[in-house]
């Protein structure tokens, strides 16, 4: 196993204060999600996942890496608690068991790859419609949304509906949406996929600034290598199906940071190792891929 290649096993007895990198610092903090033995598959002869075990800890930053087909969206919708494992158990927090699944939905906030933000509602009532789907009353929902409007970059938004907003600006709805719809844990599916190269860019970095500040934990679907490396603490990697176990690479790159760390050498160190366990070559440092 490289270097680059770290267990969480042997990044737990590390203590505050020590010299390693993000994943030092989170090691003390508890799981915030526990997956044990996840089977599951559309057919049972042919798995997606098999016996897959993994924890992420309270506050990580978490991005899921495999090639096409192998089933990131749909382990997302296994942990939001839209499927139901035939196989293993998946915990939240405490949760355990038969009360997870039922606590799970409706209390985790997924983003999926398409805004999906409701046309004839306004920026602040598709921003508040979370809330309201946990119960939250509609004022108090409205309200809520309307004082994290100016910290997710939407001030002066609240009354535009969706069509009048760029690409960027849905997301970032649709990220409130989710950051006051869910608990502790967001699961972002793909979410900068369908934006230009440019946008793309200044929202990787808009994500790390939102996140230095709350510090939700984020689990994170990515086909892109660079993106993977520049918002994560780990990357969880695999390119055999069905997935049993994940490769992983802790990101030693400071916090806070910005789009000028993808020309660190380390960077581009740990992105060879990203897409040699993909088992992709990379020429250069515009990562070709073949």
């Amino acid at each position: 196993m490289s270097g680059l290649q770290v267990q969480a096993e042997e990044r737990a007895g590390t203590q505050p204060g020590g010299t390693g990198g993000s994943g030092s610092r989170l090691s003390v903090r508890p799981a915030i999600l526990s997956v044990r033995g996840l089977t599951y598959g559309f057919s049972r002869a042919e798995p997606l996942f098999a016996g897959l075990d993994f924890d992420v800890r309270e506050g990580e930053f978490v991005s899921f890496v495999m090639p096409s087909g192998m089933g990131k969206t749909t382990l997302f919708r296994l942990l939001a608690g839209l499927l139901a494992p035939q196989a293993g158990t998946i915990a939240v927090g405490e949760e355990r068991a038969a009360a997870a699944e039922a606590s799970r939905l409706g209390h985790i906030g997924y983003m999926p790859q398409r805004d999906s933000l409701l046309p004839w509602r306004t920026v602040l009532d598709n921003a508040a419609l979370g809330l309201e789907l946990r119960g939250t009353p509609k004022r108090e929902a409205r309200r809520r949304a309307l004082e994290l409007l100016p910290v997710f970059g939407l001030e002066g938004t609240e009354r535009k509906h969706p069509h009048e907003l760029s690409g960027g600006m849905r997301q970032r709805v649709s990220f409130l949406r989710a950051t006051l719809g869910g608990g502790k844990l967001l699961l972002l599916d793909e979410p900068f996929s369908a934006l230009d190269a440019m946008t793309r860019a200044g929202m990787q970095e808009w994500l790390l600034q939102i996140w230095e500040r709350h510090r939700k934990t984020i689990l994170f679907i990515t086909h892109d290598v660079d993106e993977a490396l520049l918002l994560s603490d780990r990357v969880l990697a695999a390119s055999v199906s069905p997935v049993s176990a994940f490769s992983e690479i802790a990101v030693d790159l400071p916090r806070p940071r910005d789009y000028s760390a993808v020309l660190e050498e380390r960077f581009i160190r740990m992105k060879r190792e990203l897409l040699r366990l993909l088992g992709r070559e990379m020429h250069g440092l515009g990562g070709d891929r073949r």
